[in-house]
């Protein structure tokens, strides 16, 4: 296959979820399908992330594309003019006429045998009517993300905007999804609510994975017996969230019986109260950016997943299982992943229950290696790379079977790898 993918950004650094999750997959794919990688590119990533794009693809076609900076003067500006567009702010800013003339002149030439596009956000480039195959890849259920945003907000002016956000999301996912030969999702959760409230039929669920051969313990790293670790990029809300909640709530009941608990916060672009905080509170330590996480985690005691807005399948904790480590996360945090509470991690919503699990992990080594070796066993046995691109491979050819033969949406048969 011949696939045309669409991206708004080029993949390296390669320090965030969704990054993650593309730059394996279209690994893996590359090594049995031509790959023509079409993105925007603000330049964050420089020359280097456009020769590292071979890593990933064949074909790297660049539509320059500049979006305001978050918390400048223009942002707050952007935000305000947005109140009038019928696209939510995250879809608006993506706007490119150039992207649009580069994937109409493809689907003219015929030069691809499937389009992906890669988040929702590209599809706002992608012409109404696609006359080629195409796939909408959803990482997360967007709407749901900016619902629950808005039912946490206690600000009424903050959370008046989230709502007008979340119904401006709800409306153009739905229209897209339908626009679309196939939508992959990234848990079966996901996949039957947009089933459920877009009304749509050929929706297909491809597992979340992890690089098990890299995330493996060192053995090289003692670990702190009190210290505990988050990663993910504090420029995303749902992750500020729940640093927050857990900072907050969480942490100064762990406190009463481990005074010498620690956090460390690793992410790009932290948000700068917690900046702030971490200044104030050595307990509190916050990295920024980092090229390799694994010291940071195989350092700590038990891995923290405090989220409590989201969508999606969270890949840090299928990382943190294959490192060994014991996670404790909310619901929403483990959201979508095949895992048991008890089994391979400890699930709490509230924060006495959260601070509660930690305080049982630190307690209990015993039971918390059996815990993290329990969930390093099952990610190795199930959640290969390797297996999951070719279960997407596998969707992205009945995608095409299913345009060319004018089969209905009930008759798609995805196969299981």
């Amino acid at each position: 296959m011949h696939i045309l993918w669409l991206k708004t950004e080029l993949l390296h650094p390669v320090d965030k979820g969704g990054k993650i999750r593309t730059y394996h997959m279209l690994r893996e794919l590359k090594g049995e399908h031509r790959i023509t990688y079409l993105t925007l590119d603000d330049g964050s990533g420089g020359e280097s992330a456009r020769a590292r794009a071979f890593e990933y693809c064949h074909d790297l076609v660049v539509v320059p594309h500049r979006t305001r900076p978050k918390f400048s003067a223009g942002f707050y500006v952007d935000l305000a003019k947005n109140l009038l567009s019928p696209l939510p702010y995250f879809m608006q800013k993506y706007v490119s006429p150039a992207m649009r003339r580069e994937i109409e002149e493809r689907v003219r030439s015929s030069s691809f045998d499937v389009l992906v596009c890669d988040f929702l956000m590209p599809s706002v480039n992608v012409p109404a009517n696609i006359s080629r195959p195409s796939v909408l890849f959803q990482h997360n259920v967007e709407a749901m993300i900016w619902k629950r945003h808005y039912e946490l907000q206690k600000n009424p002016a903050k959370r008046l905007y989230l709502h007008d956000q979340w119904r401006k999301t709800r409306r153009f996912e739905r229209d897209a999804c339908r626009r679309f030969d196939c939508i992959v999702a990234v848990s079966r959760e996901d996949a039957e609510q947009m089933k459920r409230e877009y009304g749509i039929e050929n929706v297909f669920d491809v597992p979340t994975g992890v690089d098990v051969e890299y995330f493996r313990p060192s053995g090289e790293v003692t670990p702190d017996p009190f210290g505990l670790v988050f990663t993910g990029s504090m420029d995303w809300l749902p992750n500020e969230d729940a640093i927050k909640f857990f900072v907050a709530e969480v942490m100064p009941r762990i406190r009463e019986r481990f005074a010498q608990v620690s956090l460390t916060v690793v992410g790009r672009n932290p948000f700068p109260s917690l900046l702030e905080l971490s200044a104030r509170d050595p307990s509190i330590i916050v990295t920024g950016r980092v090229d390799d996480v694994r010291p940071y985690i195989e350092r700590a005691a038990a891995y923290v997943v405090p989220i409590r807005i989201g969508g999606g399948t969270r890949l840090k904790i299928y990382e943190a299982m294959a490192m060994e480590k014991p996670v404790i996360s909310t619901t929403i945090g483990a959201e979508g992943l095949p895992v048991r509470d008890g089994v391979e991690l400890l699930l709490a919503d509230d924060p006495q229950s959260f601070a509660d699990a930690v305080v049982r992990v630190l307690e209990d080594r015993a039971m918390a290696r059996e815990l993290g070796m329990r969930a390093a066993k099952t990610v190795r046995e199930n959640f290969g790379w390797e297996r999951v691109a070719a279960r997407f491979a596998a969707i992205c050819e009945e995608a095409a079977r299913l345009k060319f033969n004018g089969a209905r949406a009930h008759e798609f048969r995805a196969p299981i790898v």
